[in-house]
């Protein structure tokens, strides 16, 4: 089964894990995923801006989940503060080559992401990650 993922900016986990198995951008603003596994590379990203290993990310608990995985692969989970710090406040040229970086890992596992794709995405996440900060809210992440 394919599933779909958006981000989306919530005010708190409790208001976000009521999207579950639903469309978030029917009630909150949002941006679509892509082709990927939103848990995995929001791991990844940390680790590109942050320096972080990624296995580290994880074994520290991210992503953190505020819904339960069900059995069709939808969830609900929170992006980390400093993603969405590093997101909201690196100026463009650092955004496209952390997108430059991402789309190369992914190219090597074998994954079909391009880096003009990359850089698009990664900067319309930034948008919302400094929407998010202007807000007071958080920036979530849901899988259906």
């Amino acid at each position: 089964m394919d599933c779909s993922t958006e981000f989306f900016i919530a005010s708190d986990d409790e208001v976000a894990a009521q999207v579950k198995g639903t469309e978030a951008g029917r009630a909150f603003e949002s941006l679509p995923g892509g082709a990927y596994d939103p848990a995995d590379v929001v791991v990844e990203w940390e680790s590109l801006f942050t320096g972080a290993h990624a296995h580290a990310l994880m074994q520290a608990g991210e992503p953190r989940f505020v819904t339960e995985v069900t059995n069709d692969g939808c969830c609900v989970f929170v992006v980390s503060r400093n993603l969405v710090t590093s997101l909201a406040t690196s100026d463009r040229t650092t955004l496209e080559a952390i997108a430059r970086q991402w789309a190369h890992m992914r190219q090597e596992d074998g994954e079909d992401i391009g880096e003009d794709e990359a850089v698009r995405h990664l900067g319309e996440l930034a948008r919302l990650a400094a929407s998010a900060i202007r807000q007071g809210e958080r920036l979530y992440c849901s899988v259906t």
